[in-house]
């Protein structure tokens, strides 16, 4: 049991791209409301479905990857993740691209800081500090798979 919760969460470390700080200088988001509105009904659809099991979240976060990355995946072995971010934090993120990738996403990259709880049968395992990014592409709203650093 205990290797389980230690493999829980060394993938909660992943989960939040090992909270390092982020470069760059923090500014507003200039995003009108319907876009801040798609980045809120992203992250409540991910929270729903890890509510309705990790069998619906890991679906979500397949369908919802972004379509440049959808070969990366990753198991988080039955767990879900609940993501609350901290909204004053959103900025955009020109410069990055996912860990091992060289190309930036196609798309409007933004980051935010977030709060992860890595939940296993109804138990929180662990929750981090972190960030997370998602990206704004063709009026849609993506994501990565947690365990690229998101």
């Amino acid at each position: 049991m205990a290797e389980r919760v230690a493999v829980l969460l060394v993938a909660l470390a992943l989960l939040a791209g090992c909270g390092g700080p982020i470069a760059g200088t923090a500014r507003p988001v200039q995003l009108s409301d319907d876009g801040r509105a798609k980045f809120k009904d992203y992250y409540a659809r991910v929270n729903k479905a890890g509510e309705e099991g990790a069998a619906q979240q890991a679906k979500l976060l397949k369908d919802t990857q972004h379509p440049d990355f959808r070969q990366k995946t990753c198991d988080l072995r039955g767990a879900t993740i609940k993501v609350e971010p901290t909204w004053t934090t959103l900025r955009m993120d020109a410069d990055w691209a996912p860990p091992g990738e060289k190309a930036h996403p196609r798309g409007d990259v933004y980051v935010v800081a977030v709060t992860i709880t890595l939940r296993k049968e109804d138990q929180a395992i662990g929750s981090q500090i972190g960030s997370m990014h998602v990206v704004l592409l063709d009026d849609e709203v993506y994501g990565f798979a947690p365990c690229l650093g998101g």
